[in-house]
C-alpha cells in the first residue's frame, strides 16, 4: 500500500465503532461538539473520519489535555444521508472511503478535534482472496454464525465480492476494539482474512465465556 498527500480530517474518536471503505455506518449524534462536527461537514466536504481513542477511559474526547490518543489508522467517511432532528441531533449514515494513517493532531479551536492525515492507497492486487482463502472464511463464518444463532442468507452471501465480504464481517462482528482495530489495520484483504479466521476459531474455543467479544488483550 502508498499514501498519498496529508489531509485535515475532523474525526469522531468513538471507542469500538470501525468503518471500512465501501461500508455504511449509521451514528447519532447528540454531544453539542459533534453535532457541530456534522454541521460544518454538511457545509464543506461532508466528511468525517472515524477513529477509536487508544485508551479505555473514554472521558475527554473533545481534544484538550485531557483527550486520549489515538490510534493510528482510521477511516474517513462521506456522509451519505443525514437527518437533523427538531432539538439539534443528527442520525447520518457515513460510507467508507479510504482508510487513513494519522501524522499529527492539530491544534484547533472547534470543539471537535482536528487531525493531518494521509490517506491510504491500497495496493490494486490486495483485495483478491485465492480460493482456499475465501472457502476457510466462508466456512468459518458459517460456524461461528450458527454458534451465535445468527440468520444468514448464505446465498447472497456467496455473491458478495471479496472485498464486501472480508469487511462487511469484519465491521458486524462483535469483537472487542482492539480487534477490531487489528482487523482494520491489516494491510490487505488477505490479511484481514485470515486474522478473522484466528478471531472466530480463537472465539469458539471460548465456550461457555459468558463475555460475547472476543480479545486480543
Amino acid at each position: 500500500m502508498t499514501a498519498l498527500t496529508t489531509t485535515r480530517i475532523s474525526i469522531f474518536p468513538l471507542p469500538g465503532a470501525i468503518l471500512f471503505p465501501g461500508l455504511q455506518l449509521p451514528l447519532h449524534m447528540f454531544e453539542p461538539r459533534y453535532r457541530s462536527m456534522v454541521s460544518d461537514a454538511m457545509a464543506r466536504d461532508r466528511q468525517i473520519g472515524m477513529i477509536q481513542p487508544n485508551d479505555h477511559n473514554v472521558e475527554g474526547m473533545g481534544g484538550g489535555a485531557d483527550a486520549p490518543d489515538l490510534f493510528k489508522i482510521g477511516c474517513l467517511g462521506r456522509i451519505c444521508d443525514v437527518e437533523a432532528m427538531d432539538d439539534g441531533r443528527y442520525n447520518v449514515i457515513l460510507e467508507g472511503i479510504a482508510r487513513f494513517r494519522l501524522v499529527r493532531e492539530l491544534d484547533v479551536t472547534t470543539p471537535f478535534r482536528q487531525v493531518e492525515a494521509e490517506l491510504i492507497e491500497e495496493a490494486p492486487d490486495s483485495d483478491i482472496l485465492a480460493g482456499i482463502e475465501r472457502a476457510s472464511l466462508e466456512r468459518e463464518s458459517r460456524k461461528f454464525a450458527d454458534a451465535q444463532g445468527y440468520a444468514v442468507d448464505w446465498e447472497q452471501v456467496s455473491r458478495l465480492d471479496d472485498v464486501s465480504l472480508v469487511n462487511g464481517v469484519s465491521q458486524i462482528a462483535p469483537f472487542d476494539s482492539a480487534a477490531k482495530q487489528a482487523l482494520l489495520e491489516a494491510n490487505s484483504i488477505g490479511e484481514r482474512a485470515e486474522l478473522m479466521v484466528q478471531l472466530m476459531q480463537f472465539f469458539s474455543q471460548r465456550g461457555g465465556d459468558d463475555d460475547p467479544r472476543v480479545t486480543l488483550q
